[in-house]
């Protein structure tokens, strides 16, 4: 398993890239991670924001989620950064936030949809 420190070492290096690249959709970055999701489920991200919408990957608690800080309805995760983290969670429990991951592990990022009730800032 990875240290706290070398998660965060990987975020920082992949919002620096991610802050210089050409990528219009994705210019912003907030480290949050999968919370809450009952024992033994998984977090699914889907391609868009839905329970209908095709699913791309799942994950577990604790996994560190790259967002690009836009949620449906709006919010914008970096607007709420300087909140109460309880206060952040409120303002996107029922919304849909955007992610970029990279769900085969083959250096091809996408961006994704999860839903707000299960994630936490990092």
């Amino acid at each position: 398993m990875k240290s706290r420190f070398s998660i965060a070492m990987s975020v920082a290096v992949f919002a620096a890239v991610l802050v210089s690249s050409d990528q219009s959709h994705a210019t912003v970055f907030a480290a949050w991670q999968v919370a809450g999701v009952p024992l033994g489920d998984t977090l699914n991200a889907r391609k868009y924001p839905s329970d209908a919408s095709q699913k791309q990957v799942a994950y577990p608690n604790g996994t560190v989620l790259q967002m690009t800080g836009r949620c449906t309805g709006g919010v914008n995760l970096l607007d709420i950064a300087r909140q109460p983290q309880w206060k952040q969670r409120q303002a996107i429990r029922y919304r849909w936030c955007e992610i970029w991951h990279d769900r085969a592990q083959n250096g091809h990022f996408v961006t994704g949809w999860v839903y707000g009730k299960y994630i936490a800032p990092y």
